[in-house]
């Protein structure tokens, strides 16, 4: 186990740990108390209870540098023996940083990108119970109190996905008119909102299930529990039930992620306003499933020791994240919605952090690839929360979220334009000068290192998605800033209206993580260096998995010396040639403008097809609708019409028609006259007496 402290009851250490989750959900509770005042106060307040909250999370950066945790419980469901707990291990320290000054960054940013919004209580309480669950996900150190706080990010990124549900045109997201095998590709905030919501619990109903199936056997919920008495995992596994457990869990992580084949959702969430979307998709909700996946990685690695093979679990989640990040790199390649491309571009970045994880279980060396997913998480937070709030500057600026829109906008908005640049290479991964570089270098390594059966292929669909994800970056960004003005630009300059940069409250907060993704960056190399040894002696202490030497691969490593040392060979020279090829290709195309891109779509129709196949989405998207929706839709009206009006009602008229039928016969023999009566009575005396003398 890491050292550190283990209480029962309230400290004032365990107080500080638990604050970092309980402040943001404290600010909630008062924000429409406040608003009752001041609508304005409201952000000041959401902002002020945000920094406590990261405040408090840099407290337990010494413990992660030290090895230590704070484990504390408190009672919580007596009657079975369930408590309440936080655990700030090294991995809980980390995360709950990037997730608390992230998220304080975005807080400041949405003053100026929602003021004037008259909405806005509803807005700041959202997004502090937002990141209220977030923290919770992270610090919780069981299944089912993080549960609550993984129902809660769902609920809150429903409620602002679909924040603006009046549903006006300029708050949906596609192109109006658009359809793809007949259904309609454009998509309101309150369809998204559902839509999204919808298809995350699909995930956590498996979540729950492989949940309930551990604890059926275990008898706790609690992390530290499971790996101190693994027995439930021997008898699982010897009734096959270990495997489906762990990728039903997988599953939660495959839909708060939106990871292939639950991604859908995470393109239409677009909906939302630019600071919803920059919290979403760096530091929280799809930042979940990556945690939970680096929660329970250890522990299901850590079984080989008592000669539990997990292998297929960690292939799962290698494939799914390979093949997320491909599939939404093609479409990033050719949307022409600015969110929409860094929608995509999240998913598929979620997916290497995934294929990182997933191949840190198939290698010799688990802590590298463990290492590499979660510096990819850190490297993600920073320049993907910064491009989406500068794309927000740009929305709010021009008024329009497609980038056919805007062009030649670098003499007009500077710094806007120079952050972009810096994030933006940072997604990229500008070789040696930005935290994307290392962090996808140390994937690439990984994988290559791992020496598995499906190394190679990854490897090679990791490297084909670099290309594309250069390219598409280095696309937005030359359709944004370069060329000419776009018409509409220079319709709203004859109108009078002067494009002009953000206002400090915007521009300074995403300005802040793209200097940060350079300046980490320069000294990526060091960094993931720290970050190696901290997990290397987190893991072997908490799980027993040690970091071994002599790998082959490793070895190699030493010829390079110097500032490379440590850095695999054939994992550089890929990552230098991805973003190389990708970035020649978007600068003939987008910046340099040597050939016009829509003419050589055009001049083939092999290039024509492809385009269309990527901007249809896969006809993933349609596809799912047609299984899941028209088809079902189809199916219950055919069943209304046919059976239920025809069938249950045809049914349920027959008592009905034959009683009707019975009392007017019933009606004709009540005649009220006495000599019919007398006639009857008389034919039934005759009748019965015929009876008789037969």
């Amino acid at each position: 186990m890491a050292t550190g402290s283990f209480e029962f009851g309230l400290s004032a250490t365990a107080l500080n740990a638990w604050a970092i989750w309980i402040l943001p959900f404290v600010a909630a509770v008062i924000i429409p108390g406040v608003a009752k005042f001041s609508k304005r106060a409201t952000g000041g307040v959401a902002v002020a209870f945000a920094l406590a909250s990261a405040i408090s999370a840099t407290t337990l950066l010494p413990l992660a540098l030290g090895n230590n945790e704070i484990h504390n419980q408190i009672p919580w469901i007596s009657s079975i023996g369930l408590k309440a707990g936080i655990l700030a291990d090294p991995l809980a320290a980390l995360m709950s940083n990037v997730v608390a000054w992230v998220s304080f960054l975005i807080f400041v940013y949405s003053t100026g990108y929602m003021k004037g919004d008259k909405d806005i209580t509803r807005f700041w309480f959202w997004m502090a119970f937002f990141v209220g669950s977030m923290q919770l996900i992270v610090l919780s150190d069981n299944f089912l109190q993080l549960f609550f706080g993984w129902e809660g990010v769902g609920l809150a990124s429903y409620a602002l996905v679909g924040f603006w549900y009046r549903d006006k045109k300029k708050d949906h997201v596609g192109i109006e008119g658009r359809t793809v095998l007949g259904l309609v590709d454009y998509y309101s905030p309150t369809h998204s909102g559902i839509k999204a919501f919808i298809m995350t619990k699909v995930g956590d109903v498996m979540m729950l299930a492989g949940m309930f199936l551990i604890f059926a056997f275990a008898g706790t919920f609690g992390f530290r529990e499971l790996i101190e008495n693994t027995n439930w995992a021997t008898t699982m596994s010897s009734q096959h039930l270990l495997i489906p457990a762990a990728v039903l869990l997988f599953g939660g992580a495959i839909g708060k992620s939106a990871q292939f084949p639950l991604n859908e959702w995470l393109l239409e969430a677009m909906t939302g306003p630019t600071a919803v979307s920059a919290l979403i998709h760096a530091a929280t909700m799809v930042k979940a499933g990556v945690f939970l996946v680096a929660r329970l990685a250890p522990l299901f690695f850590a079984l080989a020791a008592i000669g539990i093979n997990m292998d297929q679990f960690f292939e799962v989640v290698a494939w799914v994240g390979a093949i997320t990040a491909f599939l939404l790199a093609t479409q990033g390649m050719v949307h022409p919605e600015i969110k929409k491309v860094l929608a995509y571009s999240t998913g598929s970045q979620i997916g290497y952090m995934m294929m990182a994880l997933g191949i840190a279980g198939l290698s010799r060396q688990f802590v590298d690839g463990y290492t590499a997913g979660f510096f990819h998480l850190i490297s993600h937070a920073m320049f993907k929360a910064s491009l989406f709030m500068a794309a927000g500057s740009l929305l709010h600026i021009v008024g329009s979220r497609f980038m056919t829109d805007m062009g030649g906008l670098r003499r007009h908005m500077k710094k806007t334009y120079a952050f972009m640049w810096a994030a933006g290479l940072g997604l990229m991964g500008a070789p040696f000068i930005t935290t994307g570089f290392w962090s996808k270098d140390a994937i690439f390594a990984a994988v290559y290192q791992s020496a598995n059966t499906w190394a190679l292929p990854i490897f090679v669909l990791a490297l084909i998605t670099a290309v594309m994800t250069t390219f598409y970056t280095t696309r937005m960004i030359g359709m944004v800033f370069f060329g000419n003005k776009s018409k509409h630009v220079e319709e709203m300059e004859k109108e009078g209206y002067h494009i002009h940069e953000a206002s400090p409250s915007m521009w300074i907060p995403y300005g802040i993580l793209a200097v940060l993704t350079i300046g980490i960056g320069v000294i990526g190399l060091a960094f993931e260096h720290q970050l190696h040894d901290i997990f290397t002696q987190y893991l072997a202490s908490a799980f027993g998995i040690k970091s071994g030497i002599g790998n082959v691969a490793m070895e190699s490593q030493s010829a390079l010396g110097g500032f490379l040392e440590g850095v695999n060979p054939v994992a550089l020279i890929s990552s230098l040639s991805a973003f190389a090829i990708g970035f020649a290709l978007g600068y003939i195309f987008y910046i340099g403008r040597f050939a016009d891109p829509v003419k050589f779509v055009n001049s083939n129709i092999f290039f024509y097809a492809i385009h269309k196949f990527f901007l249809n989405r896969w006809y993933l998207n349609a596809l799912i609708y047609w299984a899941f929706v028209v088809a079902p839709l189809y199916f219950a009206r055919g069943i209304y019409r046919y059976f239920e009006n025809f069938v249950m009602e045809g049914f349920n008229l027959v008592p009905e028609k034959t009683m009707m039928g019975g009392a007017r016969i019933m009606q004709a023999t009540q005649t009220g006259i006495s000599q019919s009566y007398l006639y009857i009575f008389g034919a039934g005396i005759l009748i019965v007496v015929l009876l008789l003398l037969i």
